[in-house]
């Protein structure tokens, strides 16, 4: 089967830069792909994350522009593994069954409109469906693209229906912050540290914790920012947190607390403490997943679907070894976000919420941004 591509890249500004240990990132670049044959279309998102282990947006852009404008199937399952968001672009356009088969599953048809959930659930069919009969560029995908953010609690097409857990900024504004996501609903919520100073980031800890109702769980992201002695620190406070009866927070899990190059040293802290590590840039592609599974790291895998790689294949893996597995956004557009929540609802084994709780990063986009995105 040969499909007809186009590709458009696409530039997004941050409401606030987004602060880690990483450094401060204030624009995200990606690719929306189409693919398309008489009667079907389909649409993907490359969203790469260089710093974490990605290709680069420059290398993504190249390899979009050397393909010809048909390609077959044997060309998407031939993306080399250097370029794990556009395997993932490919192969959510081309998506494949439910089974996790090579399969290509079943597009809407042209002409259709698709009915979907809130905030970027829904049946799959709605990602693929409009009529390109008179138009020359693709359609504005239907209902569930609407600009607005995902729900925390959201209709599922799976078993069991996903929460989503909001990010929180660095520093003091996380006092402020969270409240205005828990009044949107959310009751997991994720705070990067590792930014500022210890002592500075352990008094707003206390703060936070104090402030934080008791149904609350909070999720500590270092991205990898941690020295050994201070991911020490941070994990014996979060086991003593409750010494003090007034709080009764529940801290899920501390992420990537030292570098990647430092696993063994997180193996080790995962058997001091009770408090869960989870490995996020440890684990960013296909790859370094099997590689930390086949080491012995059976706590918490971070997984962003947008840049692990191939979708079938981590199923596979997922299916195989059942792991204790959250997914988490890479600061895609609905397109690629819908995707990724595909995998999420059929993957997740042990009902963790969803790290998709970004949207408030951005301005809203436009009912017909896809659109505009393909006049040019």
């Amino acid at each position: 089967m040969r499909y007809r591509f186009e590709f458009r890249p696409y530039r997004r500004r941050f409401l606030r830069p987004l602060t880690t240990s990483h450094g401060t990132w204030d624009i995200r670049d990606g690719i929306i792909l189409c693919l398309s044959d008489e009667t079907n279309i389909g649409w993907g998102e490359i969203a790469p994350i260089s710093w974490f282990g990605s290709e680069t947006i420059e290398q993504a852009l190249s390899f979009c522009r050397q393909l010809p404008t048909e390609i077959t199937e044997e060309t998407i399952f031939s993306i080399p593994d250097e370029l794990p968001a556009c395997q993932f672009g490919f192969e959510s356009a081309l998506w494949e069954g439910g089974s996790g088969g090579r399969g290509r599953g079943e597009w809407g048809d042209k002409g259709t409109r698709g009915q979907g959930g809130q905030g970027g659930q829904g049946d799959r069919e709605t990602r693929r469906q409009g009529d390109n009969k008179n138009n020359s560029f693709p359609p504005s995908p239907p209902l569930p693209f609407s600009p607005s953010p995902p729900l925390p609690f959201s209709p599922s097409p799976h078993p069991h229906s996903l929460t989503y857990s909001g990010l929180l900024p660095a520093g003091e504004a996380v006092l402020e912050q969270w409240q205005k996501l828990w009044e949107q609903g959310y009751r997991t919520f994720k705070w990067k540290i590792g930014v500022y100073a210890i002592a500075s980031e352990l008094k707003i800890f206390e703060l936070l914790t104090q402030a934080l109702p008791s149904r609350a769980k909070l999720r500590l992201d270092a991205n990898g920012g941690l020295s050994y002695e201070d991911a020490n620190l941070w994990l014996w406070t979060c086991d003593n947190i409750h010494i003090n009866n007034r709080i009764r927070v529940e801290i899920e899990f501390l992420e990537q607390p030292l570098r990647v190059d430092q696993f063994q040293r997180m193996l080790e802290l995962s058997y001091c403490y009770e408090t869960k590590i989870a490995l996020d840039e440890s684990v960013a592609t296909l790859k370094q997943l099997e590689c930390c599974f086949q080491q012995g790291w059976r706590d918490i895998f971070v997984i962003k679907p947008g840049i692990v790689g191939s979708p079938s294949r981590l199923r596979q893996f997922c299916q195989q070894h059942k792991i204790d597995a959250v997914f988490s956004s890479v600061f895609e557009t609905e397109i690629g976000r819908q995707a990724a929540l595909e995998l999420a609802g059929e993957l997740s084994q042990h009902n963790r919420a969803v790290g998709f709780g970004v949207n408030h990063f951005f301005e809203q986009e436009k009912d017909n941004w896809l659109e505009n995105l393909w006049k040019f």
